[in-house]
């Protein structure tokens, strides 16, 4: 009878669904206790050939088999409720949760992971709670009142059976350690499994493209390998407790007999204390081997307790806990002020005393070679990050005093690599702005370039983009992303290589019609491409994490040695 701590702390906010399906368990109960009362007094009435008695009595065993099917077709009806309220606040807990942690915590996990977590563990903490832990309580409650109260029956029968019960409830749990660290092996071979699957599945064309899907099978087929061993492994470990359980049910259902035999055989029991003793032990037992069953339904919960621990209690790398609710109304100034950053798994910082303003409704372009620490810069004024030294200003109001509302309404990004989620054109466009009409849709696609194709797409803006955009090329999926960021209507826009998928003639329409988005807005753009530079207002140059220069194009190419010698790169390219 396992009652892990970590799960009892998760299902706090279940409680009172389980207290009612363990009430609703003990009514069961009682109906069953009921039951075997009315039916051992007619069994008795028959043996003393009182046959008017007879009749009555079995008719309230009648009554009791209908009002225990009502009872438990409620229970059933309970449960499944239960179950899908605990699997929606779970997934609700689980799914806000992974938007406190942030994408700088989900890049260094394995998606395939988390997902088998979100989805089967919590698949199976839904019979662990809904039905295991319901049936704990009731196994605690029926079987000591039960035999406390046969106690006063046939003392002797009484004390056979409670031994059997607290013997059949404590000896197998001298293997409940080894069976929990054998589920935790079959869950970690079977999350690794299914990050496998996701990792082929998302990679197929690249498997096919290198020759490479033999050897993916190969390693699939070795983590399932891997899965059928620890669950035989677990399997067999656990048929050995269900067949000890069974074996010392059996026994104290026989010694219960036993006694009674001998009570009534000696003279101190009649027959209506034998029959009850009997179908008392039945009914004491009952809620136990219940207990067994829904145990191994709601086992693969109790497995993926690591994997929903580490979820919920990984450090976040940001804490929201600011109150100020402002609205920015206009391009507001931003200033980095001495910001430095260092990943907690590098020796040194990605970012480094970097100090730069941003003035109300400036284009700053930030350029460098690959590593320079560019993308960490637009991750911190993001607040996906927060800066070990320093802080960043909008308009003097640090990032952190900013509710999480405020900093949506303040900043906006186009990333380098885009996601665009299964629907319409429209339904990812409007992401950005639920209440946008088709006029406002229409007038972000064209700034962004994109309005032409999406017209030309077989509904419109009607037209299903697949999963993942995977009905459209990738510029086309750019281009959308970018309508996205300027349908938000932020006055702060984050540009991250936001053209790098398109081509030279693209790109220049775009960078025009996002240099017409841009006024009024204050802009970041980290850019490689010399293109994405020219609509800048100024540049600023980094370099091992630091700004080494700023200023603009012209000056930069006369003053500074590693900007000229990235722009003569791109030229000779």
């Amino acid at each position: 009878m396992i009652v892990h701590r970590e799960l009892v702390r998760l299902g706090g906010a279940v409680a009172g669904q389980i207290v009612g399906c363990a009430a609703l368990g003990v009514a069961v109960s009682a109906a069953y206790v009921g039951q075997a009362l009315l039916l051992a007094a007619a069994l008795a009435a028959v043996a003393r050939r009182d046959l008017d008695a007879a009749p009555p009595l079995l008719a309230g065993v009648l009554a009791a088999i209908v009002t225990r099917a009502v009872l438990l077709w409620w229970r059933e009806v309970a449960t499944a409720t239960a179950g899908a309220r605990i699997r929606a606040r779970l997934r609700d807990r689980l799914v806000v949760r992974l938007a406190e942690l942030g994408p700088a915590w989900l890049t260094g996990s394995r998606t395939g992971r988390t997902q088998a977590t979100l989805v089967d563990g919590v698949e199976g903490l839904d019979a662990y709670y809904s039905r295991y832990v319901p049936q704990v309580l009731v196994t605690v409650t029926v079987p000591t009142a039960l035999v406390a109260w046969l106690a006063t029956v046939e003392p002797v029968a009484a004390a056979l059976l409670g031994a059997a019960v607290l013997l059949v409830l404590t000896v197998p749990r001298v293997w409940d350690a080894t069976l929990l660290r054998r589920g935790r092996g079959r869950w970690a071979a079977f999350t690794a499994l299914a990050a496998d699957f996701l990792d082929t599945l998302h990679g197929a064309a690249t498997l096919r493209a290198f020759g490479a899907v033999g050897r993916m099978r190969d390693r699939i087929e070795a983590r399932s390998r891997d899965l059928h061993a620890t669950t035989m492994a677990q399997l067999r470990l656990s048929l050995v407790e269900s067949g000890v359980s069974a074996l010392l049910v059996q026994a104290g259902l026989a010694a219960a007999a036993v006694a009674a035999a001998v009570a009534a055989t000696s003279g101190r029991a009649d027959a209506a204390a034998v029959f009850l003793v009997l179908l008392v032990s039945v009914e004491c037992f009952r809620p136990v081997r219940d207990l067994g069953a829904h145990w191994h339904a709601g086992y693969l919960g109790v497995t993926a307790v690591d994997g929903l621990t580490h979820l919920l209690t990984a450090p976040a790398p940001v804490v929201h806990t600011g109150r100020v609710q402002r609205r920015f109304t206009a391009g507001p100034a931003v200033d980095f002020h001495g910001v430095s950053y260092r990943y907690p798994d590098r020796p040194t910082p990605a970012v480094r005393d970097v100090t730069l303003r941003l003035a109300p409704g400036e284009t700053v372009a930030v350029v460098g070679r690959s590593g320079a620490g560019k993308s960490t810069l637009a991750n911190l004024l993001l607040r996906h990050l927060d800066p070990d030294i320093g802080r960043i200003t909008v308009d003097g109001v640090d990032l952190r005093d900013l509710t999480r509302e405020a900093l949506h309404r303040t900043i906006t990004v186009v990333a380098q690599e885009t996601y665009l989620f299964h629907g319409t054109v429209a339904d990812n466009l409007r992401l950005a702005r639920p209440d946008a009409s088709d006029a406002d849709l229409a007038a972000a696609a064209r700034a962004a370039g994109a309005h032409d194709f999406v017209a030309a797409l077989p509904h419109g803006y009607a037209t299903p983009v697949g999963e993942r955009g995977a009905a459209l090329s990738g510029g086309q999926r750019q281009r959308l992303a970018i309508a996205r960021a300027l349908l938000a209507d932020t006055p702060v826009l984050v540009l991250d290589e936001a053209t790098s998928h398109l081509d030279r003639p693209q790109e220049a329409r775009v960078l025009a019609g996002l240099a017409a988005a841009a006024r009024g807005r204050t802009c970041l753009v980290i850019a490689h491409r010399l293109a994405g530079v020219r609509h800048a207002d100024r540049v600023a140059v980094m370099q091992d994490g630091r700004i080494i220069a700023a200023g603009s194009h012209e000056e930069l190419l006369r003053t500074t040695g590693p900007y000229a010698d990235l722009i003569t790169a791109q030229e000779v390219a």
